[in-house]
């Protein structure tokens, strides 16, 4: 999959999916589905719009061009969102953007997409040009709820990793350079690749996680034992760390990015009784973890 920044892209026609597509989830992919560009913007809108309420996103940008470029698409055409282009009427939009850069032939949204200079444009608006096809995805439901993003970090906070990805249509996963801790966990027999959760991504609730990790240089993922928390066993003076104990692998990952998939939590955080109790019970995370993540 080619990806573009807008002023780069060449006129040519395009069946074009347009949304934000933070996580791609399941209903996202209706969206895309039958597209061959994908038209999204960077950073999330609410960045430059409402800084004040910006979600914890669910995917980095490569994430999310990663899981676009799985589906099938083409060409993954990006905006870099500013105060000039939140600014954009509705028309200009579909002047300057849909026709003269990217040559629409068709446009596919979901029900809920608004957008222009105040969200004056919306679906109607957008099927009244005439100039494209317009196809309007109606908002996917699932065990009666509506499958958002929203939703989706909901249960990621609350440590419904499972149901999230069956949500997302690929485990939740995080990434990020490993990082260096107390290494408490060699002296333990468990040494683990270390990530700090960062503030503008969603994390999961703390707890023990069976997880896939995907190594740089590595083709296949390495099953891993996962911590998201604060350690409470010790006195470690950290803040939150996500803890991975890759399961049958031993290497120097300091520096390296990793990501980790997310697969079920096995149980919460919690202080042990003592040390041999904590060891007890993460050998049992650790076959649990191995048996979950088949790898």
């Amino acid at each position: 999959m080619i990806v573009t920044a807008l002023h780069d892209a060449e006129p040519r026609p395009r069946r074009l999916a347009v949304g934000t597509f933070d996580g791609v989830h399941l209903g996202h992919r209706k969206v895309i589905e039958g597209a061959d560009t994908v038209l999204t913007f960077e950073p999330h809108p609410r960045t430059v719009i409402a800084p004040e309420g910006i979600p914890r996103l669910l995917t980095t940008f490569a994430r999310k061009a990663e899981l676009i470029a799985g589906l099938g698409v083409q060409e993954l055409v990006v905006i870099p969102f500013d105060a000039s282009f939140a600014a954009q009427t509705a028309q200009e939009f579909h002047d300057e953007v849909l026709v003269a850069r990217l040559g629409a032939i068709s446009v596919s949204v979901g029900e809920n997409f608004h957008y222009g200079a105040k969200a004056q444009g919306n679906t109607a608006f957008l099927g009244a040009d005439g100039r494209f096809a317009v196809r309007v995805v109606p908002l996917l439901e699932v065990d009666g709820e509506i499958v958002s993003s929203s939703h989706i970090r909901g249960l990621i906070a609350g440590g419904a990793i499972e149901y999230a990805g069956e949500l997302l249509g690929a485990p939740f996963s995080m990434s990020g350079p490993v990082t260096h801790g107390e290494k408490r966990g060699r002296t333990l027999g468990y040494p683990t690749a270390n990530l700090v959760p960062q503030s503008a991504f969603a994390t999961p609730a703390h707890g023990v996680y069976a997880c896939r990790v995907h190594l740089p240089g590595v083709e296949a993922p390495v099953a891993a034992a996962t911590s998201v928390g604060v350690r409470p066993q010790f006195d470690t003076g950290l803040g939150e760390l996500v803890e991975a104990f890759l399961i049958g692998w031993s290497g120097d990952l300091y520096d390296q990015v990793i990501r980790i998939d997310f697969l079920k939590r096995l149980r919460g955080e919690k202080r042990f009784d003592s040390v041999e109790t904590l060891l007890e019970q993460m050998a049992r995370d650790v076959e649990d973890a191995r048996g979950l993540a088949g790898c």
